[in-house]
C-alpha cells in the first residue's frame, strides 16, 4: 500500500521501503512474547529506522525519520539521533518477512533548478513529510481493515474528477439561465465571462494561478469549474477548497454538495484535532482508530486554512495522513489574503513546494489579491537581495481583465467617518435604516451593540458563539427576509464578511484592514438592485478599542482609504505594499522554533537534523488555541452523541455531524466550564476529554449562543487575519 501511495508522488520505491521496514522490530523475541500476553510492549519502531540507515547510508536517514515516527510522530533530528544509538532487543531474521528491499535514489529536485524551492532545505524536509504521510496512512488503513472491515469498505466508490466535471457542467447549465431584470442580466453576463475564461484556462499546465474577481462575480462556482476541468484534463486526483473561516466552508460545502452530490464532498473543519498528546505505540490498534482523522481520499475537500496549513507542518500521524493525498490536486485558496503575517513565508513555501515537486495546482482566489507575485514588488527582499514571492505570469490570471471587472461590478460608495462613533449612535442609525448590517472586530463588541438594538424589529446577532447549525438557520431567516424586502438589522463579527451571500442596503464596518473592508462591502448592494450605489461606512468605535492584532492592518489601510476608489486594484496593491513593508521579512516568519527565530530558519540551519516536532508544536495559524465544546442545539447532535457513547471508535461521519454543533472557546474558558461542570465528557473511558458537551441549557441562548464566563474573549475567526 505504501508503494501505491508513493506512486503519484514518484516515491513508489521509497514508500515500499518504509512499509517493509517500519515493523521489523516485531521480529524480536520480546515483542513476540508481548503479543502472547507476557511482558510489556517493547520499542518496535526504532529497529526499522536503524536498519534504514545501515542499508541505505545517508539516504536512509529520510526513511529513518518516517519509520521511527510512525506511532509517536515525526521527531526532531536530535531526538532521532538518540533513538538510532539506543540499545534494542535483537530482531534477527527480519529479512525473511520483508524480502529484498528496493533500490533508492533521491528525486531529481537536487539537480533540476526548476524543482528546487528557494527556501533552503525546505524541499528535503517536505519530502520526509510526504514519505511519512504515505506510511502512516497505509498503516492506519491496514489497521482499520483488520479491526473494522465494515468501515474500511466505506472508503471505496468515490467518483472520478471527469465524472464530477460532467455533473458540474450540467448543474451550471441550469444555474446560468438569465434572470428577469436588466441589471440581473448584466450581472449574469459578467459572471458568464468569468466562468468562460476560467474554463478556457483549464488547459494550461499545472502550477500557480491567480483568480482576481470582485465580490459578487461568482468566483466560488467559477473556481470549482476551473478546478474540476483542470483536474480532468491533467489527470489530477481531487479538488481541495481552502477557506479561512468555518462560516465560509459551511456555505461552500453546501453549494458543492448541491452541484455534485453529498457522497463525494468532504467538509473538514479543525473540529476535534486539537489533541496535543503524542500517539504512542498501540499494538491493539484501537487507540489508533480512535485518534485518527480524515485522510482526504474523497474527490472534493472543503476545509479551513487552519486545518490545511497546520497539517502541512504537523508531526502527529493522524494529522499527517492526508498529506500524500494533497499531491496532484487542485488547491483553491479562497480569500488568500487572510493568511496571517507571522506564518506567511512558510505557507508560501509550502504552496510553492506542492506545485514544484508534487504535481499540484494552486489558485489564489480573492477579490483583494495580496500581491504575492514577485513582479508586484510588494513582498520584501531578503538580506541576500532575493525578492520574495511567486513567479505567476499574467496569462495565469483566471479572470478576464480584472480592472474592467472591478469597474463594471462596482456597487458601493465608501465613507470614512472622521470622528469615533459610539454604539448609541450606531443603534440610532439602525432605527432609521431597517436593512442594515454592522460588522465589528470582537464577539464582545457584537454582543454589546446587539443589546442596544435587540428590541427593534428583525434585530439579529451572528457570531462564532453560535454553533454552525444555529448560524445557518439564522442566515436562512435573514436571506428570506432580505429576499422579501422585510427589515433585517444585523450585528455580526467578521465571519459574515467572506463567502456569506447576503445583500444589504447599508453596511457599517469597524476599522480594520482594507481587505476586510472590501469583504464587508461585498455584503452591500451585492446584486446591484439598488437605484443608487450602496452605502459602506468605515468607523472607529468610541466604546471599544481596536484589538492590537488589527492595528497594523488598520494603519496600512489609512492611505488607500483616502484614494478616489478605496476598493480598486491600485488601492488594494498599495495597501499590501504598505503592510508588508512595515513588517519586513522576519515578521513574515515570526514563530519561534526552539532556538530558531522562524520556521524557515529552523529548517535551513538544522542541516539533516530537521526539527519536525518543534515546528509542529510552534506552528499555529491563529494567535490563541481554541477548544471546541459541543452544544446539542435543538437536539440536532443527539444521534451523533449517542453513536459516540456506544462505540469505542467514532463511527464514520460522526465527526462531520458534530462539527455543526460545536462552539470554539479559549483554553481558559474551556477549563472554567470543565471545573464548574458546565461541560462534561461524552465517554471518558474511550475518548478522555476529546468530546465535551455543554450540559446546562442555561449556558446556550437562542439569540446570542454560548454564554462565556469571560465574554470579552475573541473568537478563532477574529484571530485569523
Amino acid at each position: 500500500m505504501t508503494h501505491d501511495f508513493g506512486e503519484p508522488l514518484k516515491l513508489a520505491n521509497w514508500g515500499e521501503a518504509s512499509g517493509l521496514l517500519h515493523d521489523i522490530g516485531k521480529a524480536s523475541d520480546a515483542y513476540q512474547s508481548y503479543i502472547r500476553g507476557r511482558g510489556v510492549s517493547p520499542d518496535h519502531s526504532t529497529a526499522g529506522a536503524v536498519e534504514a540507515v545501515q542499508q541505505f547510508g545517508p539516504l536512509g536517514r529520510f526513511l529513518a525519520f518516517a519509520v521511527a515516527g510512525h506511532h509517536a510522530g515525526l521527531a526532531d533530528g536530535k531526538s532521532l539521533n538518540e533513538r538510532l544509538r539506543k540499545k534494542l532487543e535483537k530482531y534477527t531474521g527480519w529479512e525473511a518477512y520483508t524480502g529484498s528491499l528496493p533500490s533508492l535514489a533521491l528525486p531529481d529536485w537536487g539537480k533540476d533548478a526548476n524543482r528546487r524551492n528557494p527556501e533552503k532545505y525546505f524541499t528535503q524536509s517536505f519530502f520526509v513529510r510526504m514519505l511519512f504521510s504515505c506510511l502512516v496512512d497505509a498503516d492506519f488503513l491496514a489497521t482499520e481493515a483488520f479491526y473494522d472491515p465494515a468501515a474500511a469498505k466505506t472508503r471505496d466508490g468515490f467518483a472520478a474528477t471527469p465524472d464530477l466535471h460532467a455533473r458540474l457542467a450540467d448543474f451550471m447549465a441550469k444555474f446560468a439561465q438569465a434572470k428577469a431584470t436588466e441589471k440581473a442580466r448584466e450581472l449574469n453576463r459578467l459572471r458568464n465571462q468569468i466562468l468562460s475564461r476560467a474554463r478556457e484556462s483549464a488547459a494550461l499546465a499545472p502550477g500557480l494561478f491567480t483568480m482576481t474577481v470582485p465580490t459578487g462575480g461568482g468566483k466560488t462556482l467559477a473556481s470549482l469549474s476551473f478546478a474540476l476541468e483542470h483536474a480532468a484534463k491533467h489527470g489530477l486526483r481531487r479538488v481541495i477548497y481552502v477557506a479561512p473561516y468555518t462560516s465560509i466552508i459551511e456555505q461552500t460545502a453546501q453549494v458543492f454538495k448541491n452541484a455534485l452530490g453529498d457522497a463525494d464532498v468532504l467538509e473538514h473543519h479543525s473540529g476535534f484535532d486539537g489533541n496535543k498528546a503524542k500517539e504512542e505505540a498501540d499494538p491493539d490498534g484501537v487507540k489508533k482508530l480512535r485518534n485518527a482523522t480524515e485522510n482526504w481520499a474523497e474527490p472534493v475537500i472543503v476545509t479551513t486554512a487552519v486545518q490545511f496549513f497546520e497539517s502541512l507542518f504537523a508531526a502527529r500521524p493522524s494529522a499527517c495522513r492526508k498529506l500524500h493525498n494533497i499531491a496532484r490536486s487542485v488547491i483553491v485558496l479562497d480569500e488568500a489574503q487572510t493568511l496571517p503575517l507571522p506564518v506567511l513565508r512558510p505557507c508560501l513555501a509550502a504552496l510553492e513546494e506542492l506545485t514544484l515537486n508534487y504535481g499540484a495546482s494552486v489558485v489564489l482566489c480573492t477579490a483583494t489579491q495580496p500581491a504575492w507575485r514577485r513582479q508586484d514588488n510588494a513582498l520584501p527582499r531578503m538580506k541576500d537581495k532575493r525578492q520574495l514571492g511567486f513567479d505567476i505570469g499574467p496569462e495565469r490570471e483566471l479572470a478576464p481583465d480584472p480592472e474592467a471587472l472591478f469597474a463594471a461590478l462596482k456597487r458601493v460608495r465608501v465613507e470614512v467617518l472622521p470622528a469615533p462613533v459610539t454604539d448609541a449612535e450606531i443603534a440610532a442609525r439602525f432605527v432609521k435604516q431597517d436593512r442594515m448590517l454592522c460588522i465589528v472586530n470582537t464577539r464582545a463588541h457584537a454582543k454589546a451593540l446587539f443589546g442596544l438594538i435587540a428590541a427593534l424589529p428583525s434585530a439579529r446577532h451572528l457570531t462564532t458563539l453560535m454553533c454552525a447549525a444555529h448560524r445557518r438557520e439564522v442566515l436562512v431567516q435573514i436571506r428570506d427576509d432580505l429576499a422579501n424586502s422585510r427589515p433585517v438589522r444585523l450585528v455580526a463579527t467578521s465571519l459574515i464578511e467572506a463567502g456569506v451571500d447576503v445583500d444589504f442596503a447599508e453596511v457599517w464596518r469597524a476599522k480594520a484592514g482594507l481587505d476586510s473592508i472590501a469583504q464587508a462591502a461585498g455584503r452591500c448592494n451585492r446584486e446591484g438592485k439598488l437605484p443608487e450605489k450602496g452605502r459602506v461606512v468605515v468607523f472607529e468605535p468610541a466604546d471599544h478599542k481596536t484589538p492590537r492584532a488589527f492595528r497594523a492592518f488598520s494603519q496600512a489601510a489609512e492611505g488607500p482609504l483616502k484614494m478616489p476608489d478605496p476598493l480598486g486594484l491600485e488601492a488594494v496593491q498599495g495597501y499590501f505594499q504598505e503592510l508588508y513593508f512595515n513588517k519586513g521579512p522576519d515578521q513574515l516568519d515570526a514563530l519561534t522554533v526552539g532556538e530558531f527565530p522562524g520556521v524557515l530558519r529552523a529548517v535551513a540551519e538544522s542541516g539533516a537534523d530537521f526539527p519536525f516536532a518543534s515546528i509542529a508544536e510552534a506552528f499555529r495559524l491563529i494567535d490563541d488555541r481554541m477548544r471546541n465544546v459541543i452544544v446539542n442545539w435543538r437536539g440536532g447532535a443527539g444521534e451523533a452523541l449517542e453513536a459516540l457513547r456506544h462505540a469505542p471508535v467514532p463511527p464514520r461521519g460522526t465527526l462531520q455531524k458534530l462539527q455543526q454543533y460545536t462552539v470554539p472557546v479559549p483554553e481558559d474558558v474551556w477549563q472554567g466550564l470543565r471545573k464548574s461542570g458546565g461541560i462534561q465528557p461524552v465517554r471518558p473511558d474511550a475518548y478522555d476529554e476529546r468530546f465535551m458537551v455543554v450540559e446546562s441549557a442555561g449556558l446556550y441562548d437562542e439569540v446570542s449562543g454560548l454564554s462565556l464566563d469571560d465574554p470579552w474573549e475573541r473568537g478563532a475567526e477574529e484571530n485569523v487575519l
